[in-house]
């Protein structure tokens, strides 16, 4: 795994951070927007496209919001999948080459135009799954 972003971050304030891939013109884009925390995979080449969204937390639902977190994101050595931590959990992944994103909840419902895949929930297995796949 390349850690490509850390920083520290309070939910419930306006944030935005990014990440490209080291290897294509994927990326990914975390957005705390005052409201709900999402994390969007997107292509900017041959311009900004966003392939997907998902949705990580209402920030009315989080107990100690004021408290600060560490954010990260962090790629496969492929470049092709990008995972979301917070506080050193991982809330979602996107596998680029699978075309599949993948949260906690497995909200929203996917779009079917980047991928058609059902189901969306993160799983502690299906993290395994998808890296040992990576491999």
């Amino acid at each position: 795994m390349i850690l490509d972003l850390e920083e520290i971050f309070t939910i419930g304030q306006d944030t935005f951070f990014d990440s490209v891939s080291p290897i294509s013109s994927f990326g990914v884009t975390f957005e705390d927007d005052l409201t709900t925390g999402y994390f969007y995979a997107v292509d900017i080449k041959p311009e900004l496209q966003i392939l997907d969204a998902l949705h990580i937390y209402n920030v009315a639902d989080i107990a100690d919001k004021d408290k600060p977190r560490k954010i990260q994101i962090a790629w496969s050595d492929n470049g092709l999948i990008a995972s979301l931590l917070i506080n050193n959990y991982c809330h979602a992944i996107f596998d680029f080459a699978a075309k599949a994103g993948y949260c906690r909840n497995g909200f929203p419902e996917s779009n079917g135009v980047w991928t058609a895949r059902k189901e969306r929930v993160l799983t502690n297995d299906l993290i395994d799954d998808i890296f040992k796949a990576e491999k």
